[in-house]
């Protein structure tokens, strides 16, 4: 076989793993091992050993447990309960005004996680059954779940953009900027939709019946759940826009905040403290494996000329830099169909952005517009994540495939989001172009 193929097989090799069921962390290093042990001998897994110690000795990839460990102490201790409970109050007068407040809860829920787990189950137990209680259409319900629980992908502080902020060494404070941007954009579009289907069709999310609107002196007395996650918000996220502290240092505040948090409300338990550490060090190890896997994997498809192969491939391509923006953003869609994010960021990252910015693509920019693509394949069937995170908390007559139906309206948003902000970058770009200016 002509060795300019080896890269080929490499790929075709890990999705036959994958197809198989073997995790791809596994099936990453084992990829990587198999082709580095048959072509070059027992000398090159030295290779392997590299690549997993330069994956883990990396300071900022701390932030990532402490992010985990903030979202399920907030989870546990219900102030999700409590922000969608202040915020239907203000909002349950409008058509679609539930769906509206699962929306708004969603983006403040990624502001204090980044974690789209927690947004996307944290909003199935506690906003889909209200919306259904209310008469709201199901799949709009569904849809609106899934789309706001993922936003955690975009708004910061968001763990998947810590991942590519160690990957390509673009400033992570610029990525929760742009996030941050973009991750508000996204919001309106989808508060936008379901305000004009609600006005178009008042049966589709109908408002709130009048004796069950708050009153204004409830609305007020409301507000007093939304002070400390907002203080937390304000701490973990200025702190990193304002260079006061490096992402993992606001990753601590974050956590001892939120555990603050649920101590003043007393709702902290021994229990939940150590059922989070438990779960955190579960998600934290999966991410840590995948790192290393895919570390791996880059040095063994690079040292057969893989990279090069892509780079020139791409180079030669019809169509100029924006075609190749679009067949790499069709990639990473795909890949999401069947990959957990993270994984895409460790496997289609290192070949991706090095190109995009060779062909005069802002490294920042590809940076977000990246993390808009990984939010279409949270929701993107047949595997998309947040698909089967919602699937876990719905009643049991609600199948998988209406679950994929309802998905479709918001992917289109998404599709909306990533075409705007291609065709008009200072969508995402003012904030930190104005950070770093200051």
């Amino acid at each position: 076989m002509a060795r300019e193929l080896y890269p080929l097989l490499m790929f075709a090799t890990l999705f036959v793993l994958l197809a198989g069921g073997v995790p791809i962390a596994f099936s990453l290093t084992a990829v990587s091992i198999g082709f580095a042990y048959v072509l070059w001998g027992p000398g090159a897994l030295n290779i392997v050993v590299s690549a997993a110690w330069g994956s883990m000795n990396n300071f900022v990839i701390i932030a990532v447990p402490l992010f985990i460990y903030m979202a399920y102490i907030l989870q546990k201790t219900n102030v999700v309960e409590d922000l969608y409970s202040a915020f239907f109050k203000w909002s349950g007068g409008l058509r679609g005004g539930l769906a509206v407040a699962t929306v708004v809860v969603g983006a403040v829920l990624g502001a204090v996680s980044g974690v789209v787990a927690a947004g996307v189950i944290g909003l199935g137990l506690i906003g889909l059954p209200q919306m259904l209680k209310h008469g709201y259409n199901r799949r709009m319900a569904l849809g609106c779940v899934m789309g706001a629980g993922t936003l955690g992908q975009l708004i910061p502080p968001s763990t998947n953009m810590v991942l590519y902020g160690c990957v390509t060494g673009v400033s992570i404070g610029g990525l929760f900027a742009g996030g941050l941007s973009a991750g508000i954009f996204l919001a309106v579009l989808y508060i936008g939709y379901v305000l004009v289907r609600g006005l178009l069709n008042p049966d589709f999310c109908p408002s709130l019946p009048r004796d069950e609107r708050a009153t204004w002196n409830e609305k007020l007395i409301s507000m007093k759940s939304v002070f400390f996650p907002g203080l937390l918000i304000m701490v973990v996220l200025g702190s990193i826009l304002l260079g006061v502290a490096t992402p993992t240092e606001a990753a601590a505040f974050g956590a001892a905040g939120a555990l603050l948090i649920g101590l003043l409300k007393g709702r902290l338990t021994w229990e939940i403290v150590y059922t989070s550490c438990f779960e955190t060090l579960g998600v934290s190890a999966m991410v840590g494996w995948t790192m290393i896997g895919a570390g791996a994997f880059g040095s063994v498809f690079s040292g057969l000329g893989g990279n090069t192969l892509i780079t020139n491939i791409a180079m030669n391509m019809p169509g100029g830099p924006n075609m190749v923006f679009l067949v790499s953003a069709l990639f990473i869609f795909i890949l999401g169909m069947f990959l957990e994010p993270g994984a895409i960021i460790f496997l289609a990252v290192p070949i991706i952005a090095p190109i995009l910015s060779k062909l005069g693509f802002d490294p920042l920019w590809v940076g977000l517009a990246f993390n808009v693509l990984l939010q279409t394949a949270y929701l993107s069937p047949p595997f998309g994540f947040s698909l089967f995170y919602l699937k876990g908390c719905t009643p049991p007559d609600v199948d998988i495939v209406e679950i994929y139906k309802a998905s479709v309206p918001f992917m289109l948003l998404q599709v909306v989001c990533i075409t705007s902000i291609f065709m008009f970058p200072d969508i995402v770009m003012w904030l930190p172009r104005y950070i770093m200016g200051m």
